[in-house]
């Protein structure tokens, strides 16, 4: 498997590459060679008649999707090789040459190579063009664009050419190529894609244009480009935007980016749906799957779709539609809705959000270095009281669960509720697992991305060194909850009041002042909310593009932070 040679292009429509397809199509003894480095033509002819009885043969025995659909000869490297395509995958295996009779010697046993078709996001036809030629040329067969697999979770893009000089013989693999493409419903066709250009030291634009659009156009996907000029544009134009008539949409920047992109496509399905925006008891799913481009200070959302924290990777995960529902947190006040999101943190982590918020003219890992020092030299309690509702586990249907849940937020009964209270140094609150290069296991790594529930994690107050020791068994292989200070809970919703002085936890009449506003972390974004919020968790409200971030394996990773 290796990618074209310099003077041949793979056909494409509206570009120098040039896909016409059928354009400038010529008969098989029209220009061409004598000879082909796969097959004469009355072989190529005889391979047709076969591929098509056996196709109908197939069809007839209702087994098309097992059956072979062509077989042909294709030059594939240095070797010719005899190629069978089916619906599941292409195969092919080099053409042992004949020995006399009599001759001495064994035979070379050749291994079968194959693709699966599920891998190949692109095909065209592959020409050779005299320099300043746009169209037409010399045909040389056919480069299938597949997916691959690297070490740690990662993807590439790679080029397999199917080398055969017969006009007619490559048409008709084109044709079935294309059908085949075609089947895989989950592809996009088209996409919203939102870049925001002030994304870590202002690359995402760069990002976009030079290393992922190439692959969308090439795998035919159109897009419509908008460069965000302002915090919350993305969120106005997508309230405003008919989001049905694309396949999906796609932002390029961090994790404030993707939670602001996600929480706008949430608000418009309700909006669609004549929802009330502010009654999200039972909100409705998103209509259109969300892509993230890791292009950001912090990605920690397209990390742990992914696996790996990978621009590539990202972008084939999208143009193969690879799609994973995921749960999402909705957070609101007594009166009505704050936001959609993944994950929220307050204490430690949020002010530290807040003091890098305010020294954004420094590089961002210096800023946040800088940002975690200050805030641990100053490291103070959070005093509130968390209520929290706990995971039912039982042997009940999905539908029968959800009525369960539902009825059980909808009660005032406290008998439903626990409750825990006092002096906190840090609060987690997250429906993913979160994962990232400071926390390669995840900064909550018993989360699953759709599993109906939160992980509430909840560090008491303790002496500075003991909370420095905690934050650095994230990066390590050692159990960051082992501590007498650290409670990890798994919970259906939330509801957190922020006191401001020690005593109110004792006096339930001096709650927190309505008019005072604390700093969440939410996926990144800072956020100054009052002091009571209640997070609801949505199971599977929304489908993000990525790989089966369950399943991948977790790279080693060194903490950067401390």
């Amino acid at each position: 498997m290796h990618r074209p040679g310099r003077l041949a292009w793979a056909e494409r429509k509206g570009d120098p590459w040039g896909a016409e397809g059928g354009a400038g199509r010529r008969g098989s003894g029209s220009g061409a060679p004598s000879r082909s480095p796969s097959a004469s033509s009355s072989s190529s002819t005889g391979l047709e008649r076969g591929a098509q009885k056996c196709e109908e043969e197939a069809v007839a025995g209702g087994e098309a999707q097992q059956q072979p659909l062509l077989r042909g000869i294709f030059r594939i490297g240095k070797e010719s090789c005899d190629v069978v395509l089916s619906a599941e995958r292409l195969r092919w295996t080099p053409i042992q040459p004949e020995r006399p009779a009599g001759g001495s010697g064994t035979d070379l046993q050749y291994q079968e190579e194959h693709v699966e078709m599920k891998d190949v996001f692109s095909v065209k036809l592959k020409r050779r063009r005299s320099a300043g030629q746009q169209k037409g040329g010399l045909l040389l067969g056919i480069t299938l664009f597949v997916c691959l697999k690297k070490e740690q979770n990662k993807l590439k893009d790679s080029a397999l050419n199917l080398s055969n000089l017969s006009e007619d013989h490559c048409y008709l693999w084109f044709k079935y190529f294309k059908e085949i493409l075609h089947g895989f419903s989950s592809r996009p066709k088209s996409l919203k894609v939102f870049v925001n250009p002030s994304s870590h030291k202002r690359e995402a634009a760069r990002i976009y244009h030079d290393r992922v659009a190439p692959l969308f156009k090439l795998a035919d996907i159109r897009t419509d480009l908008i460069v965000t000029e302002y915090e919350g544009h993305a969120l106005a134009l997508i309230k405003e935007c008919d989001l049905k008539s694309f396949d999906g949409v796609v932002c390029v920047g961090g994790d404030g980016t993707a939670s602001e992109v996600a929480h706008g496509i949430l608000l418009r399905a309700q909006i669609d749906a004549g929802r009330d925006s502010n009654d999200v008891l039972e909100p409705v799913e998103a209509q259109v799957p969300l892509g993230i481009i890791p292009a950001g200070t912090t990605n920690i959302l397209a990390h742990t779709l992914n696996g790996v924290q990978h621009i590539i990777t990202a972008a084939l995960n999208i143009i193969l539609g690879h799609l994973q529902p995921v749960d999402v947190c909705s957070f609101s006040s007594p009166t009505k809705l704050l936001r959609f999101g993944f994950s929220a943190m307050f204490g430690f982590g949020s002010r530290t959000l807040a003091f890098a918020e305010k020294h954004r003219w420094m590089p961002s890992d210096q800023r946040k270095f800088f940002a975690g020092i200050k805030t641990l030299a100053n490291l103070k309690p959070e005093y509130c009281e968390l209520s929290f509702l706990p995971l039912m586990h039982s042997q009940q249907t999905a539908p029968e669960k959800d009525r369960k849940k539902q009825e059980r937020l909808k009660s005032d009964s406290q008998d439903l509720w626990d409750r825990i209270q006092g002096p906190f140094l840090n609060v987690s609150i997250m429906a993913i697992p979160c994962l990232c290069s400071m926390a390669p296991r995840g900064l909550a790594p018993n989360t699953r991305l759709n599993d109906g529930s939160a992980g509430l994690i909840v560090v008491r107050n303790t002496s500075r060194p003991q909370f420095v020791k905690h934050l650095k068994r994230y990066a390590g292989i050692k159990n960051q909850f082992s501590f007498p200070f650290v409670e990890t809970y798994t919970v259906e919703a939330v509801k957190v009041q922020l006191r401001t002085r020690k005593e109110d936890c004792v006096n339930e009449e001096n709650v927190g002042s309505a008019e005072e506003t604390y700093p969440w972390n939410v996926d990144g974004d800072l956020m100054e909310w009052t002091s009571e919020i209640l997070v609801r968790v949505h199971p599977a409200l929304i489908c993000l593009y990525g790989g089966n971030a369950d399943t991948v394996d977790n790279p080693k990773g060194k903490c950067s932070c401390l």
